[in-house]
């Protein structure tokens, strides 16, 4: 059967029969846009949280890696497919009418996160991989170039597709730093598979105020109020934005370069992850940060790594593009001029977080594939002992580059 999936940072078709160092600069002419489809991921990442926190345990994505690889594929999407896909995006209704500003809004922004010169490593990466010779229409190829640098590689899925699924991955591990390894898993393609849309991005910074390795000690994490592990716990008393949200702390520590900076959301009872979780929203977050204020504070944070993988198909059609994921009714018409039918089959998406004294190392990928400052008396204490929410965020445009959960830091 025909199917169209997607992994970490990659996209699969198949076919089926500012900073105050930026502030002195002239104004940015393309701020307004950046901004606004930074909104759009953040609206995106929060409905698409909403739907993946039923489950247990750690959690860990990057929802600009996602939003980036389903809007190449919406480059693709005609008729109600397209409107679908617009909606669960949130892209702007306005724009919907000229979507390469969509397009055109994502350039601008991968322009800013992979521009060189940065105290820290940033890097956004696409591709497309197409069957040999399938003759996929060039106004598409030519966007996802234009936009995205997203340029056309064949392979071969019909004669070598266990070649064709080492090469994608081989792709996305170097991309990734060999962070994320086995994207696609065996299977993942097939003979009928005709495009795979992949995106990868990469971070590795150092924090603007580093932990002091001889501070880290051993001390209790509650994974719930009556549980407990012991964990290397890492500590700095240091001047950060911070807030007091009433049954939550917020905290932003910056990387060095201060364009990128985690924000730690942590509940005052080791037992209300879950009401913080269902209070997320896009609106709830951007006023929160706007109310931070630099305070001296001494912060516990305890040393974790994870890494977190999701298949995203069932979730994506509850959140209403259905469509793009049905046989018998998707228009990708735009990607192959309508030569055979090409749908979704799935969605998967890998990422990877690493949190040390020194700094921050993450990375995600995902795969769509497709068959045919006041001053306090006294320091504010911010003792993350328990579960807490956590996400990555460029300081610049506000785009949620990942965002994730610590429920136990030793798994």
């Amino acid at each position: 059967m025909k199917r169209l999936l997607v992994s970490v940072l990659a996209v699969c078709l198949v076919a089926g029969a500012a900073s105050a160092r930026r502030a002195a600069k002239a104004p940015d002419p393309h701020a307004a846009a950046k901004a606004k489809i930074a909104e759009a991921v953040n609206a995106f990442a929060f409905d698409l949280y909403g739907e993946v926190r039923g489950g247990e345990g750690n959690l860990f994505l990057s929802p600009y890696s996602i939003s980036s690889a389903l809007a190449m594929t919406y480059a693709g999407a005609r008729g109600r497919t397209a409107d679908e896909m617009a909606r669960t995006l949130k892209f702007p209704a306005d724009w919907l009418a000229q979507a390469d500003r969509i397009h055109a809004a994502f350039a601008h922004l991968n322009a800013d996160l992979n521009a060189e010169g940065k105290p820290y490593e940033l890097t956004v990466a696409n591709a497309l991989w197409g069957q040999k010779g399938y003759g996929f229409l060039k106004d598409f190829l030519g966007l996802t170039e234009r936009h995205y640098g997203a340029g056309l590689h064949e392979v071969d899925f019909t004669r070598n597709t266990e070649g064709a699924r080492k090469t994608i991955n081989a792709w996305v591990e170097k991309k990734t730093r060999d962070k994320i390894k086995d994207l696609i898993p065996t299977g993942g393609v097939q003979p009928l598979t005709r495009l795979v849309l992949t995106n990868a991005i990469y971070f590795n910074g150092t924090w603007m105020h580093q932990f002091e390795k001889k501070h880290t000690q051993d001390a209790d994490f509650f994974v719930t109020p009556a549980e407990k592990v012991t964990v290397p716990m890492m500590y700095q008393s240091e001047h950060f934005r911070h807030a007091d949200c009433g049954t939550f702390q917020m905290l932003e520590m910056p990387y060095k370069g201060r364009e990128l900076a985690m924000v730690v959301l942590l509940p005052k009872q080791k037992g209300g992850l879950a009401a913080l979780e269902a209070s997320l929203s896009a609106e709830m977050l951007a006023e929160r940060i706007a109310a931070l204020k630099h305070e001296r504070v001494r912060v516990y944070l305890p040393r974790f790594t994870m890494t977190w993988r999701v298949l995203l198909a069932g979730v994506l059609k509850k959140m209403g593009m259905a469509l793009a994921f049905s046989a018998a009714q998707a228009d990708f018409t735009a990607m192959n001029g309508g030569k055979e039918p090409l749908w979704i089959d799935e969605v998967i998406h890998k990422a990877f977080v690493d949190v040390n004294e020194e700094g921050t190392e993450a990375a995600a990928a995902t795969a769509v594939m497709m068959l045919g400052t006041g001053m306090p008396r006294r320091p504010v204490v911010f003792r993350a002992d328990h579960p807490f929410l956590f996400l990555i965020r460029d300081t610049r445009s506000g785009a949620i580059l990942f965002l994730g959960r610590v429920v136990n830091p030793k798994r």
